[in-house]
């Protein structure tokens, strides 16, 4: 069942430099774009969902959702994506994934509300050990104009933003692999190649 009160946006708007494609989210794995996997696991999670791109609008918005550009010039990167979310969400928070990890838990929303409800955190981001994971965020839409002040500011890291904010860390140490990202031709090969898939929770 969706989450409701959650809207969700899949992050889709950098350049894929690393990976030497000129737009990661619409690279083919196991027979779909990236994007497609972000879409499909999130979609049952949460009440609403948009993509957030820069690149090959109109093959974005083949996808049936709602497909944000950055507000903010010059591929500023992930924290650009969620102000765009932030802005266009229609439910009192927001949760971020990126295109770019096809197997994140399928429980990740509820887990991430279940910590900032009980804490009163305005943002969680997931973790997994030591290694958080900004991208992977549920924040409150009341932090736009805090974010949008932090932009204007020249701030870009999204971990240096949410440690002015009560906020927390969820662990997900008992699923860590389904954190794991592509960002390069190798990485995208092999996990392609792999026979067997992060546990996964429903």
């Amino acid at each position: 069942m969706p989450d409701s009160g959650i809207a969700g946006v899949v992050l889709a708007g950098g350049l894929g430099r690393r990976l030497g494609a000129p737009d990661k989210g619409l690279q083919p794995f196991r027979g779909r774009p990236l994007v497609q996997h972000a879409i499909e696991r999130l979609r049952p999670q949460v009440a609403a969902l948009a993509i957030n791109a820069n690149q090959n609008l109109e093959r974005y918005a083949e996808f049936a959702h709602p497909v944000l550009t950055d507000r903010v010039g010059g591929f500023a990167g992930p924290l650009a994506g969620l102000e765009a979310g932030l802005v266009w969400c229609p439910e009192p928070m927001l949760v971020s994934v990126p295109c770019d990890s096809p197997f994140f838990p399928l429980d990740l929303v509820v887990r991430l509300r279940r910590v900032l409800e009980a804490d009163r955190a305005d943002l969680v981001v997931a973790r997994t050990g030591a290694q958080a994971h900004p991208v992977f965020c549920l924040c409150r839409r009341e932090l736009l104009q805090n974010l949008q002040a932090f932009l204007a500011g020249g701030g870009r890291k999204m971990d240096a933003w949410y440690a002015q904010l009560p906020h927390r860390e969820v662990s997900f140490d008992n699923d860590a692999a389904a954190f794991s990202n592509i960002n390069t031709p190798d990485e995208l090969a092999a996990i392609e190649r792999a026979d067997v898939e992060p546990r996964q929770r429903a």
